[in-house]
C-alpha cells in the first residue's frame, strides 16, 4: 500500500509540474496570450497608417490639389503669379 501511495504522489507531482512548469504550462500559455495582445495592437497601428496612406495615394492620383499641397510643403514650391515671403523670428 505505500508503495501505491508513493507512486500515486510521483504521478500527482510529475503532472503538477508538467501543469504549471513544462513546456505546455500555464505560464507558457500566458506569455503567449500578452505576445497575442501586444501583436494585435501593433496590427492595428499598422491598419490605421494602411488606411492613411492609401487614401493619400487616391487623392495623389486623382487630384492636383494634393499634388500641389505636397509640392509646396516638402520642396517650398511657389505659383507662378505668387510672391515668397520668409518670416524669420
Amino acid at each position: 500500500m505505500k508503495i501505491l501511495c508513493a507512486l500515486l504522489g510521483l504521478v500527482f507531482v510529475t503532472l503538477q509540474y508538467q501543469l504549471w512548469l513544462g513546456d505546455d504550462s500555464v505560464r507558457a500559455l500566458n506569455l503567449l496570450q500578452d505576445e497575442l495582445h501586444i501583436q494585435r495592437s501593433n496590427n492595428q497601428e499598422l491598419i490605421q497608417r494602411n488606411r492613411t496612406l492609401q487614401i493619400e495615394v487616391v487623392d495623389l492620383k486623382n487630384g492636383l490639389e494634393a499634388v500641389e499641397e505636397r509640392a509646396r510643403s516638402e520642396l517650398g514650391m511657389i505659383g507662378k503669379d505668387e510672391t515668397f515671403y520668409l518670416l524669420i523670428d
